[in-house]
């Protein structure tokens, strides 16, 4: 699960980033209004952290450029201002939660945690497909009942491709959602190629019914045959 941090107070971005990742998000940070847009352009996010008062810009704006470009995105709206007005505008304009700072993280983490269940196969604990069972709260994959044992970016992997079956996924894509944005750094796609394989073998071992098929030139669909 992907999150953008949109704050120009760098100590909390980073405290709040640092938070997220030791519950198995992938973090992205932007310090202004610029950077935040150039990357809700470029980027689709499970969640958007939204400060509204940025050095360059307003986040409402922002909040109205998601909407002009169709992106359904979870939005959390973090400001200092707790004007009823601000509230109302944010929440006509998308955004689905709002929380007052100064916040404490774990409120942060059960409000992340309660909307993305609520956008989750209609508020189910977990994920099926074919006989894949996900609990995204605790990290676990059973297949027919056991459990099966994957490593973080295994488990990104597959839990990625269970909110999206029969889809086509390009796999700069899947990179980027998985390892985040600055996958633009990297030469090649080697590391995708290697946990794909892994994933591949240890659902094979368990007797998964779904199976991640590469389609040449493009990327990964999964699929039950």
């Amino acid at each position: 699960m992907k999150i953008l941090i949109v704050e120009d107070d760098a100590d909390l971005r980073e405290i709040t980033t640092r938070s997220l990742e030791k519950e198995r998000y992938v973090v992205s940070q932007a310090p202004d209004y610029r950077t935040a847009l150039c990357k809700i352009e470029d980027y689709d996010y499970d969640c958007i952290l939204l400060d509204i008062m940025l050095p360059d810009g307003s986040g409402l704006d922002l909040l109205e450029e998601l909407k002009a470009m169709g992106k359904r995105t979870n939005v959390i709206i973090l400001s200092a201002k707790d004007s009823l007005e601000d509230k109302v505008q944010g929440l006509d304009l998308g955004a689905d939660d709002y929380l007052p700072k100064p916040f404490h993280l774990a409120e942060l983490h059960a409000r992340i945690k309660s909307l993305l269940r609520r956008n989750q196969r209609e508020g189910e604990q977990s994920l099926r497909f074919g006989n894949i069972e996900v609990f995204p709260d605790r990290f676990r994959v059973m297949v027919e009942g056991k459990e099966v044992d994957l490593n973080r970016k295994e488990y990104d992997i597959l839990y990625y491709f269970m909110c999206r079956p029969g889809r086509l996924v390009n796999k700069n894509t899947l990179a980027e959602s998985v390892w985040g944005d600055h996958i633009d750094q990297v030469d090649n796609f080697d590391f995708i190629y290697t946990q794909i394989k892994n994933l591949r073998k240890r659902l094979k071992e368990a007797g998964a019914t779904p199976e991640l098929k590469s389609v040449y030139g493009f990327g990964y669909k999964f699929v039950v045959e």
